[in-house]
């Protein structure tokens, strides 16, 4: 089975196994992604606007019950075929795929922390809705890590929550919004799933960057927003999962590969399509030029490198859900992972242009974009930090301890 791009990668980048009775659901979703989230990424991009038709077109081949276990009427996905998923939307739209992932994330770490009666709630409105999550989590402090900005307090049978949330990815589109508080009276963070048209949450236009333009990550405020105590996630029993930043860290890593690898698909048609060989080359065609194959070669044995790599990271996070792994045997491959696809990506968007000549940045090709959207997405967090702690482990045997970047 071919990814949802096609065959110009030949044997460099194979697609994922599909596990036996998801060959007809996959083939759906490939169908979905050639027909509908690849034509309209451009325009989106362009437009920087939320791609709601994307969307859509996912709720309706039934994508969003892909991370619900079987037992809860889901598809059962491991977290590595999820992984495989970011992959091939972010061939297709890197916004789309870091939508989604935010869906996935959402929904596997609901059911590691919410009670039964949750579960089976949030179940129910994703199999029988379609719906899905997005999340409004991230606070302007003066570091990434400071919270407590937004807060709650008791009021009625719920709580009241006030504050500003930023890089509320997802938020816009979502049937239903994870955010979390500080409770001044407890003394505690808790987590909430408010439905969509809950009054007094705002969103505000505000998302404007160089790429990643169609996700809408904006600000959310929330003004005396009145919860319901069956909106409340959070127990005296639960316990997040200590591999979920890595399952997260990882999900990027996936996605800039796609994004690279959609950059050297556009840039192999470009090349055969457009693209006039230099006279010093002499040759009749581009694609002949010796000087063009050796940029092309060494850019795909990265690309490939980087998606053995994080595809190797995403098979670690279900070893080590079956406790057959330690979390640091997850941890130095994610880091790893997450640097090769971060410079793969990157120069597949920008140095590849120079194998294609001037025409190539004609607006009408888009072929910024790829660029555009890996520097976005690579800047969610420094990879330098990454090389110091795998650095770290290697001369100090230092293991990392669990944390939000970590």
């Amino acid at each position: 089975m071919q990814h949802a791009c096609g065959t110009v990668f030949g044997s460099l980048i194979p697609a994922c196994a599909v596990p036996a009775g998801l060959e007809g659901f996959f083939q759906t979703f490939r169908d979905v992604i050639r027909s509908e989230i690849t034509p309209r990424a451009a325009e989106n991009d362009r437009a920087g606007r939320y791609p709601h038709a994307s969307i859509q077109a996912l709720k309706r081949c039934g994508l969003m019950k892909a991370p619900l276990p079987v037992a809860l009427g889901g598809r059962g996905f491991s977290q590595a075929l999820s992984q495989e998923v970011f992959l091939e939307l972010g061939m297709a739209d890197p916004s789309v795929a870091q939508i989604y992932k935010v869906h996935d994330d959402a929904v596997r770490e609901l059911l590691s922390v919410a009670t039964p009666g949750m579960c089976q709630h949030l179940a129910e409105r994703i199999c029988e809705d379609q719906a899905m999550i997005g999340m409004a989590l991230a606070e302007n402090g003066k570091r990434a890590v400071d919270f407590g900005h937004v807060v709650s307090r008791p009021e009625g049978a719920g709580h009241l929550i006030d504050g500003r949330k930023i890089y509320a990815t997802g938020a816009v589109g979502a049937d239903l919004l994870l955010v979390s508080s500080y409770d001044v009276v407890a003394q505690t963070m808790r987590l909430d799933l408010l439905p969509s048209g809950t009054p007094g949450v705002h969103f505000v236009e505000d998302w404007n960057r160089l790429g990643q333009r169609a996700t809408a990550s904006g600000s959310v405020v929330l003004e005396r927003v009145q919860t319901r105590p069956e909106w409340s996630v959070l127990t005296p029993q639960s316990e997040p999962q200590v591999h979920a930043p890595l399952r997260y860290q990882n999900g990027f890593s996936m996605i800039l590969v796609g994004t690279g690898l959609a950059a050297l698909e556009a840039a192999i048609l470009f090349v055969r399509e457009h693209s006039r060989p230099w006279a010093s080359a002499g040759v009749a065609e581009a694609a002949d030029d010796l000087l063009v194959r050796r940029l092309f070669g060494e850019i795909g044995a990265e690309l490939a490198a980087a998606s053995a790599s994080a595809r190797t990271a995403a098979g670690l996070l279900d070893v080590f859900e079956r406790g057959a792994c330690s979390r640091t045997d997850v941890a130095i491959p994610v880091y790893a992972a997450r640097s090769s696809a971060s410079r793969a990506s990157l120069r597949a968007g920008s140095d590849l242009m120079a194998a294609l000549g001037a025409r190539a940045t004609d607006a009408a090709y888009g072929l910024d974009r790829y660029w555009r959207d890996a520097r976005t997405l690579s800047l969610h967090d420094p990879v330098e930090w990454k090389h110091e702690e795998i650095g770290r482990h290697l001369l100090t045997g230092w293991e990392p301890e669990p944390g939000l970047y970590r």
